[in-house]
Parts: C-alpha cells; sequence; structure tokens
C-alpha cells in the first residue's frame, strides 16, 4: 500500500501553512471577520497570486492549476487549521465546478479565468436552509415534483420566469448564502415551470443587480459569514442550457464539496487538540501539570483517536471523488490484496474500502463528513473544558473552533441524517428507508 503524498502536494501544505502562519493569527482572524467581505482582501489576492488556490482543481485551459480535488482537500485541511476566512468555500468548492459543468463554452471561457485569478468571487444561493438537501448530503435533491427545496411551484423559494425578449426574471428570497453579501457573481437556484413542467434551473446574477437586495447576516461561524438575498424581479442568465442535468450535477458537486469540508473539519480539530495539549502541558493544579493526570490524558486520547479516523476517512474520500471520474473511463484494476485501483494517481492509493464502479461511482463524501464534523465537535468541546474558565471567555480562541463545528454542522448537517442518508443511498437496510 501507498498512502503518501506526492511532493508536489507536500510543497502544497508547507507552503499554505507557512502563509497562513504569518497573515491569519488570532488577531489578523479577528480582524478580517469584522471586515465589510468578511475576509481579508489582501490575504486572499495572496493565496491566488502566490498559491493559485483558488484555481487550483480548474483545468488549466481555463487559467487554472489543473489539480484535483484531493489538492483542494489538502488545502483546505491547513485553510480549517488557521479557521482562515476566505470566499475559498464559495467561489472554488460550490461555484466553480457548476460553471465548469454546466456552463456554456462561452460562460467558462469568460467567467473561469477570473475565478481561477481570485479576481472574481462567486457564491451559491438556494432557498431556505437547504443547502445541504440541494447538494444532495441529507435527502435526496429530486424531492419528486417540484423540488420542493427550490421552491415546489408553490410560494416560497426562487421562482423564474421567462420575459418577452427570451431572457429570465428572478423573483424570492434566498438565506443562508455563504460570502453572498460580498460575492460578485451569484449562482442562484430558481423554480421554473410552474407545477406542472416543474424543474429546478440555475442562473447567474450580477452582485450589483438592480433590484437585488443583499444582508448580510449575523452567522454563529462569523468565520463562514452569510447573507440574505431579496430577488425582486431581477434579470438573471441561465447557467448552461435548459436541458442540463441540474440536479445530478449538485449531487456530484456535493460529493465534493463534502470531502472538501471533512478535510477542513480534520484540519481545525487537529489545530484544537495541538492548542488543548500544549495548554495542559503549562497549566498546573496541586503542584504538577494537569497533562500529567491520567483522566485527562485518556480524554485527550480518545480525542486523538477520534481525529486520526476522522483523517483516513475524509483522505479516502477525496482520493474517491477524483477516482471515480477515472472510474466512469473503465479503468479499474484489481492489483493488491484489496483489491486497489492502482491506475489512479492519487496520494491514497492503496486506500482499503469499497472501489467505485463505471455503473455507480462511489459517493462517499457524505459519511467522511459526519465523520470529520463528530471529531471536531468532540474536539472542541474538550479543547474548551480542558482550558477551564479562560476557555468560555471571548478573548480566547476555543470559542472560535466550538462555533466552526457548531456551524458546519448546522450547514451542511447534522450528523446522524448525513450517516442515515448514505445508508439510505446504499440501500444497507433492505426492505425499508432509513428513519431519523
Amino acid at each position: 500500500m501507498d498512502a503518501s503524498f506526492t511532493t508536489e502536494q507536500d510543497e502544497i501544505r508547507r507552503t499554505l501553512r507557512e502563509l497562513l502562519h504569518k497573515r491569519c493569527g488570532p488577531e489578523e482572524l479577528r480582524a478580517a471577520v469584522d471586515q465589510p467581505a468578511g475576509h481579508d482582501p489582501a490575504l486572499w489576492t495572496a493565496l491566488a497570486e502566490q498559491l493559485g488556490l483558488p484555481g487550483l482543481a480548474l483545468p488549466e485551459t481555463y487559467g487554472g492549476v489543473g489539480c484535483s480535488v484531493t489538492e483542494l482537500a489538502l488545502a483546505a485541511e491547513e485553510t480549517g487549521r488557521a479557521l482562515a476566512p476566505s470566499p475559498l468555500l464559495a467561489t472554488t468548492v460550490l461555484s466553480a465546478p457548476l460553471l465548469l459543468a454546466l456552463g456554456t463554452e462561452a460562460q467558462r471561457a469568460e467567467l473561469l479565468p477570473r475565478l481561477a485569478a481570485g479576481s472574481l468571487t462567486a457564491a451559491l444561493g438556494v432557498p431556505g436552509a437547504a443547502l445541504a438537501t440541494a447538494l444532495g448530503l441529507t435527502g435526496d435533491n429530486g424531492g419528486g415534483n417540484g423540488d420542493g427545496w427550490a421552491g415546489g411551484g408553490r410560494a416560497g423559494g426562487v421562482q423564474a420566469r421567462r420575459t418577452e425578449d427570451g431572457g429570465w426574471r428572478l423573483y424570492g428570497q434566498v438565506d443562508q448564502v455563504l460570502d453572498g453579501h460580498s460575492a460578485q457573481l451569484l449562482i442562484v437556484a430558481a423554480h421554473a415551470g410552474g407545477f406542472a413542467r416543474s424543474r429546478t434551473l440555475l442562473f447567474l446574477v450580477p452582485g450589483d443587480s438592480a433590484r437585488l437586495v443583499r444582508t448580510r447576516l449575523t452567522a454563529l461561524d462569523a468565520t463562514r459569514p452569510q447573507a440574505r438575498l431579496q430577488l425582486r424581479d431581477v434579470d438573471a442568465e441561465l447557467l448552461g442550457d435548459e436541458g442540463g442535468d441540474v440536479l445530478g450535477t449538485l449531487t456530484r458537486v456535493g460529493d465534493h464539496t463534502a470531502a472538501v469540508l471533512a478535510c477542513e473539519a480534520v484540519g481545525v480539530a487537529d489545530r484544537v487538540l495541538e492548542r488543548t495539549v500544549e495548554y495542559v502541558g503549562q497549566r498546573e493544579q496541586f503542584g504538577r501539570a494537569i497533562g500529567s493526570f491520567q483522566a485527562v490524558k485518556h480524554r485527550l486520547a480518545d480525542v486523538y483517536v477520534q481525529i486520526q479516523a476522522a483523517r483516513s476517512a475524509a483522505y479516502y474520500a477525496a482520493w474517491a471523488v477524483r477516482s471515480a471520474g477515472t472510474a466512469a473511463m473503465g479503468r479499474v484494476s484489481s492489483a493488491g490484496p484489496l483489491g486497489l485501483v492502482a491506475q489512479f494517481p492519487a496520494p491514497l492509493r492503496g486506500a482499503a474500502g469499497p472501489q467505485p464502479t463505471s455503473s455507480e461511482p462511489l459517493k462517499v463524501g457524505g459519511l467522511a463528513l459526519a465523520q470529520a464534523l463528530e471529531a471536531l465537535r468532540g474536539a472542541a468541546a474538550e479543547g474548551i473544558q480542558m482550558h477551564g474558565g479562560i476557555g468560555f471567555t471571548w478573548e480566547h480562541e476555543a470559542h472560535l473552533y466550538f462555533k466552526r463545528a457548531a456551524g458546519d454542522e448546522l450547514l451542511f448537517g447534522p450528523v446522524h441524517r448525513l450517516r442515515a442518508h448514505a445508508a439510505d443511498a446504499a440501500r444497507l437496510f433492505a426492505g425499508g428507508e432509513v428513519t431519523v
């Protein structure tokens, strides 16, 4: 088995960690979240110019670096360690793959190079609090006749209607849009066709459009700024064409997003554990460091085991989403004692577990995300407990990690629904659906 990283992947991790250590310390982090954009634009520019981070997983044809989701997930692990607020998730992980998969050639040629350069930021808006459902993480985003999460042909959500000149206009409201208050381009999911011919389409809306009202919300996790969008007959451009597989694409992007988020959560949890171990080695009670107490050691050992298990799941998910595309071309090999996919140029070649097939690509992002969020929640909670009274104060960073854990579970979970949907999709329980 070869589970090592390539030289290029190690370099991405090292360079990004060094940059974030210099530019995104605790003081810089607090200052960044208070800025109008919710992040430090200068840091985002540095990440784009020095590392090419926004275009890391985009093809070189469109100005990207030409790497895969695997490298993007490893980069997210480092940004997670620093809790770095940036448009990376909204722009690079959510929006760019949708443009690449569904956009016309003209749309891709116009927008993707700007996204790759970091000069254009984007955000995905889906109605209500349905991001996890829209991405197919906690439920089927088909939703029967009407795609309920997108409006369902009834009141609510965002409705799209054609204009006399053949264009489109959107009317409705979208909540909890990550970086929606500052993104220069919005990708909005809207319901079209009425109830009889119900379908969900994606539309491009410039951030400075007339009759578009954007309001930054007070979010639990300030490092993930959110906004409410009010669209009052806003002119919009259809992303791709009406025959595009919007729901299928959202599901695939959801699996990729879950793998990236899982690696990010592992980075956050790992940093919490490091900070906690450092602190219990310094804090003294009864004349000795509390880290020497057996009960403290056992609790931190449990956290360590959880994080390592989550890291294995996250890395495997990052490998699997990259490998599924190769498997679809029939390049599956059963070489090795575990039936490994030898041809895949992934860092986790040799990982155990079920392999993707050409008929049904492996989707494990949701399961990995559940494992990582659970580990992060445990690590953050123990971190606050081990820090004692100071861990509850606003001045200490411990609460920021705990809020990231809670906020991500609210946005992309909860954990039990991630697992239940994955089990239901895999038909692990014959003869019925999984109830939660």
